[in-house]
C-alpha cells in the first residue's frame, strides 16, 4: 500500500530548521534497546503485562525503578511511594483532576512549561505567576503573595526548568516545602529533566520530600529514553498513593500502561537505562557547546542567556525594542523556527525572550539554524 500517514505529533517541514522541537530526533531514539527488551520480556512464560494492571502499578517495575532513581538521585527511593502514569502530562492532569474544582487559584513561575498552562485552562484554574530569578522560583515573592491568596497547588520545574534552565539552590527547596506546610498547599514538582544533567549533580528532586505530604514529585521516560512510551511516575506521600490509585479513571481501567512497564522494566535491569542516559548526556553536552559557540559568533551583543547544565534548552533575552513574536514571523520565511517567550508567560509578558532546543538536530543543523536566526534579527 503506497499510502503514508501521519504517526507523530510533530510534523514540521523538513527544510525547517525548528528550535522549538522540544523531543530528540527518531535517529537519537533507543530502537534497539527497546527491540531487545521486547523479546526478553515476551519469551518469558507471563502475560500478565497483556492483563489490567495493577492500579498503583506493576510491581516488579516500581521495584526495579525505585533502584535506579535511589541510584541516580543519591537519594533512597521507595517502591511503595511510586505511581505509575502515562507520562507526566497525564500525571498532572490526573492532579488537577483529584485536587483542584474549576475557579481555583494555583501559582505557577513565570516564565513556566506553556503547555502545563493548556492543562491548567482545560480545568478552568486561575493561574497565578510568581516571578523568578537566576536561581529559579523567587521564594520572597512566593511569601508575599501567600499573604494575600492561598492556591490550590503550586506547579514548579525546579531542575533545569523548562524554558529558563534555571536550577532552583537546595535552600530555597527547603523553605519552599516549609512554606507549602505552613500554608497548606501542594507542590506538585515537575522534575523530568532531573536526570538530565551534564555538568554538577543537582540538589536532590523536590520528591525527596515527598514524606512531608506536601510534594508530588513527576518524573518521565520521555525525556531520558523515548516520549512515545508513554511511561511516568509520580512520587508522594502514602495518602496521595491512595488518593491517586482510588481515582476512578483507574478503577475502571486499571493500572496505566502495564505493557510498556513491562518493557521498561527489562531496560531497567540490564542497566541499558544506564547506558542509554550517558549517551543523552554526551550527545547532549557537545550540541550545548556548538549552540553556544554558534550564538556567540553570529548573535554576539544582541542576546542574553545563561549557557544550560541540564535539560533540552537555551533562554535567550532580546533587546526589549524586539518582540520575538513578531521575530517568529519574519523568521518563517528564513526556514528557521523557535518558542517565542510570550507562551511561556501566565501574564502575557516576555514579549523579549525565545526557547531554542538543543535536543533534536545535530550540530551542524544548529549551526545552520543560528545562522538562519540571525538573517531574521537583521531585518527587524
Amino acid at each position: 500500500m503506497n499510502v503514508h500517514f501521519q504517526t507523530t505529533q510533530s510534523h514540521a517541514d523538513p527544510d525547517v530548521i525548528d528550535f522549538g522541537a522540544g523531543h530528540p530526533a527518531d535517529t537519537l531514539l533507543p530502537r534497539t534497546i527497546l527491540q531487545q527488551a521486547a523479546a526478553l520480556r515476551l519469551a518469558q512464560l507471563d502475560s500478565s503485562l497483556l492483563q489490567y494492571g495493577l492500579e498503583q502499578g506493576d510491581g516488579y517495575f516500581r521495584y526495579a525503578l525505585a533502584e535506579f532513581l535511589s541510584r541516580r538521585y543519591a537519594t533512597s527511593v521507595d517502591m511503595e511511594r511510586l505511581f505509575v502514569s502515562s507520562g507526566a502530562s497525564q500525571a498532572l492532569d490526573l492532579i488537577c483532576t483529584l485536587y483542584t474544582q474549576p475557579g481555583d487559584v494555583i501559582f505557577v513561575e513565570e516564565p513556566t512549561y506553556f503547555l502545563a498552562l493548556r492543562i491548567f485552562a482545560d480545568h478552568r484554574l486561575k493561574v497565578v505567576p510568581i516571578p523568578t530569578d537566576a536561581h529559579g522560583l523567587d521564594i520572597d515573592a512566593l511569601e508575599a503573595a501567600l499573604a494575600g491568596q492561598r492556591p490550590a497547588l503550586l506547579y514548579t520545574i525546579p531542575t533545569h526548568q523548562n524554558p529558563s534552565g534555571f536550577t532552583l539552590p537546595q535552600e530555597r527547596r527547603v523553605r519552599l516545602v516549609e512554606l507549602s506546610v505552613q500554608h497548606g498547599f501542594l507542590i506538585v514538582a515537575d522534575e523530568v529533566y532531573h536526570l538530565l544533567s551534564y555538568d554538577a549533580a543537582p540538589p536532590p528532586p523536590l520528591a525527596s520530600f515527598a514524606e512531608s505530604g506536601a510534594v508530588l514529585g513527576l518524573g518521565s521516560f520521555s525525556k531520558i529514553l523515548a516520549p512515545g512510551l508513554r511511561l511516568g511516575w509520580v512520587q508522594a506521600a502514602p495518602q496521595h498513593m491512595q488518593r491517586l490509585y482510588t481515582s476512578g479513571l483507574l478503577d475502571s481501567g486499571g493500572g496505566l500502561n502495564p505493557f510498556t512497564s513491562g518493557l521498561v522494566r527489562v531496560v531497567l535491569e540490564q542497566g541499558w537505562q544506564d547506558e542509554y542516559l550517558e549517551h543523552l548526556h554526551n550527545v547532549y553536552r557537545q550540541r550545548i557547546k556548538v549552540l553556544h559557540a554558534s550564538l556567540q559568533e553570529q548573535l554576539g551583543d544582541l542576546v542574553t542567556y545563561v549557557v544550560p547544565t541540564g535539560g533540552y534548552f537555551f533562554w535567550l533575552q532580546l533587546p526589549k525594542t524586539i518582540d520575538a513574536s513578531i521575530l517568529f514571523q519574519r523568521a518563517a520565511t528564513h526556514k528557521v523556527s523557535f518558542r517565542p517567550g510570550v507562551r511561556f508567560s501566565g501574564q502575557n509578558g516576555l514579549q523579549n525572550y525565545l526557547r531554542l532546543s538543543f535536543a533534536y538536530y545535530d550540530e551542524a543543523e544548529l549551526t545552520e539554524g543560528v545562522r538562519r536566526l540571525k538573517a531574521a534579527l537583521q531585518e527587524m
